[in-house]
């Protein structure tokens, strides 16, 4: 057993200002995605794989919104090794600095028409940019905010990366909305880069907020005790692998949000005849409004536990993605809004509230942020490929949309599987998370771990 007694940490928890740091960071990262996603549904087909076939161009389009996807991982990985060696709030000022100028790259693309098969490569770099950002910020921030949080209140203050999510939707939406209602030679030439460009804004004022943040007293503490894992994705997957494929399982749930926000688009605006400005406006205030639900569902996961509200989430979302679809073959634009909230606002919120607190408690301090971001992006490559994966099954006429669901509900049982075999953590200590890593560094000569630690 070790004789070294825990110190007092020389910094402080600032939970509001790691919270507002992690909002601005996951803001940026999802009004990119989403103004991606918006053009790769609504003009990049045409611009960057001109076909006499309009759905092969679209798919095309769908290729490269699925491509980021694939370089998530490999930012997770790269990314998350650096954060648990160095630091989270490093890495996490590096991946906002590379999704920014991504963004505003891609807005400055020409079009095929105007350099041919260049236009499509450089658009694809520009996304696999985009995706090795936002593998390493959506583990870098949860960590970061963990870390910062009081005991008890951990799914609160965490749920505001995700919050982010919301607010980066809303406000891509916000801006394409008039772009969409542009005469069409405006929206093709000049129309669809301006939300590219205006990325710019958000990262100023979220780079500037980080820099004015301390790093966590977690990594200070094991920094300063020496208990750095000296290559934390060996480790976490020689002690920790079994919560890495949890954490795989559950991010499969994120199917639902590209199926909605993506494919749904595309499928609204096209074979269900929906105009443009009102399913745009549809999904900006259901998922606008889980910005108020998404903190309440992690409070109340503080309170009964995390997984109780995922298997909720799972099962909920595979009911009513079939009601959303139904409501759009309706062509009733109530009832669309309406099995929207249902599905976005409220059910669909005890997951993407509850997921950054719960899946970086899953992983000890040393290798949290590479776990958390292996597990989580391998899983995202199936949402990222999601929309794509929904255009090959649709079929044809007024129910073409059932496979499509059934594809949905599938993930959702997948995802359902392993929250139910994970363990609950809302209620154990932080220095005591990720407990199969502490039981198997304990062998170690002198190796400090808070399962062994004399705490008196």
């Amino acid at each position: 057993m070790s004789s070294t007694t825990r110190q007092p940490t020389t910094l402080r928890k600032t939970p509001g200002k790691a919270a507002l740091a992690s909002f601005l960071g996951s803001t940026l990262e999802y009004y990119d995605f989403f103004i991606y996603g918006s053009a790769a549904a609504l003009v990049f087909g045409p611009l960057f794989f001109p076909s006499d076939d309009p759905a092969v161009g679209l798919i095309g389009a769908f290729a490269t919104f699925g491509v980021a996807y694939v370089a998530r991982p490999v930012g997770g990985l790269v990314m998350g090794h650096f954060g648990d060696k160095l630091g989270r709030k490093k890495i996490l000022l590096i991946t906002l600095g590379v999704m920014g100028l991504a963004s505003l790259g891609i807005g400055f693309l020409p079009s095929y028409s105007q350099i041919g098969v260049w236009a499509p490569i450089l658009l694809v770099i520009g996304r696999l940019a985009q995706g090795f950002s936002a593998g390493a910020e959506s583990a870098g921030a949860s960590t970061l905010t963990l870390e910062h949080s009081p005991e008890g209140r951990r799914g609160f203050f965490t749920s505001f990366v995700m919050t982010g999510y919301a607010s980066g939707m809303v406000l891509a939406t916000l801006v394409f909305i008039p772009v969409a209602a542009l005469p069409a030679e405006a929206l093709m030439s000049w129309g669809w880069r301006v939300p590219f460009w205006l990325s710019i804004v958000v990262l100023a004022i979220a780079y500037w907020v980080r820099t004015h943040l301390d790093e966590t007293p977690v990594f200070e503490e094991a920094k300063d005790r020496k208990a750095v894992a000296p290559m934390p994705l060996r480790e976490v997957l020689r002690f920790q692998s079994a919560d890495v494929v949890r954490v795989v399982g559950m991010s499969i749930m994120s199917v639902m949000q590209t199926i909605f926000t993506v494919f749904g688009l595309s499928y609204a605006t096209g074979a269900a005849g929906f105009d443009k400005a009102s399913i745009l406006t549809v999904n900006a205030v259901a998922i606008g409004l889980s910005m108020f639900v998404m903190p309440l569902t992690a409070k109340l996961s503080d309170r009964v536990g995390r997984r109780p509200l995922l298997l909720t989430a799972s099962i909920g979302c595979s009911v009513t993605i079939f009601a959303y679809f139904w409501a759009l073959s309706t062509g009733n634009i109530l009832l669309v809004f309406a099995a929207a909230f249902m599905n976005m606002t409220l059910l669909y919120s005890c997951f993407n509230g509850i997921w950054p607190a719960y899946f970086a408690e899953l992983f000890a301090a040393p290798v949290r942020y590479s776990g958390m971001a292996l597990g989580n992006q391998l899983g995202l490559v199936v949402a990222g490929f999601a929309p794509l994966i929904a255009g090959l099954l649709l079929g044809k006429g007024h129910d073409g949309w059932l496979p499509v669901a059934c594809f949905a509900v599938l993930c959702m049982a997948v995802a359902g599987v392993a929250a139910y075999f994970s363990r609950e953590t809302a209620k154990t200590p932080l220095e005591d998370l990720g407990e199969p890593y502490w039981k198997g560094v304990a062998g170690r000569n002198g190796a400090w771990h808070p399962l062994t630690e004399n705490r008196n």
